[in-house]
């Protein structure tokens, strides 16, 4: 039976750490769904669609993991969604010691809803470690350039749309 995994997030765009860490869990596991979440609560700068699209585009660029990976948008809680997609773990990144106390909790939380639910969690290589959405959006928002940060069929992709950057 294949290794199936799922790498959520908002992906509010997605970056070269996202990237890195796709392309490390494509080495790990038989395929990877990757879970771009709804997140209103978190008031995306782009569109569920847009999102999904931009890892699309992310994915096109790396031939050599794209068949191993399908992008599914998604509603409900991860837990749930990796019961529906018959996947047993998760894979997070963590950049920092910052991130960890969240993603921890986190984990636990998720194992809580799905017993069967295990949480990997992979560090990006170090020229990558300080990439992160937030940081993506705030130099959009003053008009900064991003090429260095994310994909560059997401860069374009992102300075198609009829957004303020």
């Amino acid at each position: 039976m294949p290794k199936i995994a799922i790498y959520p997030g908002t992906f509010d765009p997605i970056t070269n750490g996202h990237l890195d860490i796709i392309e490390r869990a494509c080495k790990l596991f038989d395929g990877l769904i990757i879970a771009v979440a709804k997140s209103s609560g978190k008031n995306p700068l782009f569109s569920l669609e847009e999102r999904a699209r931009m890892v699309n585009l992310a994915i096109m660029e790396s031939q050599n993991i794209a068949s191993k990976i399908c992008v599914h948008p998604f509603e409900n809680l991860i837990a749930e969604f990796a019961k529906e997609q018959g996947a047993k773990i998760l894979v997070r990144g963590l950049r920092a010691v910052s991130d960890f106390e969240y993603e921890l909790q986190m984990g636990y939380a998720n194992a809580s809803l799905n017993r069967e639910l295990e949480t990997i969690y992979l560090m990006p290589s170090l020229q990558n470690a300080f990439i992160s959405s937030t940081v993506v959006r705030s130099i959009l928002t003053h008009s900064g350039e991003v090429a260095h940060l994310v994909p560059k069929s997401v860069k374009d992709y992102m300075m198609s749309l009829d957004k303020r950057f």
